[in-house]
């Protein structure tokens, strides 16, 4: 599973006085999609922090092709890109009711021993997982 994709409904709130989706909304899209890939990979966040393992990004970049705008519906793709040994990629797509792609996305995260604060591997379970499904 490489790929997954969710579809969230834009709120009021996250528009902006434009009525568009205010830019730093997005990331939040890109997180939810990150939280159910993982899911449906059978890993959650709730699970790795238990286990003494947070997942922060250490880099986003986002390219705006169209505004989303309030009551959209909008379809976040997340798709898995890379994983070495401490590090997962993710690229991202958001497409409106149209199917137009509104905007694109990557981000770099990095697996964190919360105890240390340093790059770790990730959990044995997580690992098994990511390399099952790369073959």
């Amino acid at each position: 599973m490489k790929e997954h994709e969710f579809t969230v409904r834009v709120r009021y709130s996250e528009t902006d006085q434009m009525g568009v989706v205010y830019h730093g909304n997005y990331a939040q899209y890109f997180e939810m999609g990150r939280v159910e890939w993982l899911r449906n990979l059978g890993v959650s966040y709730k699970w790795m922090e238990e286990n003494g393992v947070m997942l922060p990004v250490v880099s986003l970049s986002m390219n705006y092709k169209k505004p989303a705008r309030y009551d959209d519906l909008l379809t976040v793709k997340t798709i898995f890109k890379s994983q070495t040994s401490v590090k997962i990629e993710f690229d991202y797509e958001i497409y409106n009711e149209k199917k137009e792609l509104l905007t694109i996305a990557h981000s770099t995260l990095v697996f964190v021993d919360m105890k240390t604060g340093r790059p770790t591997l990730p959990p044995e379970y997580v690992k098994e997982r990511l390399l099952a499904m790369q073959d």
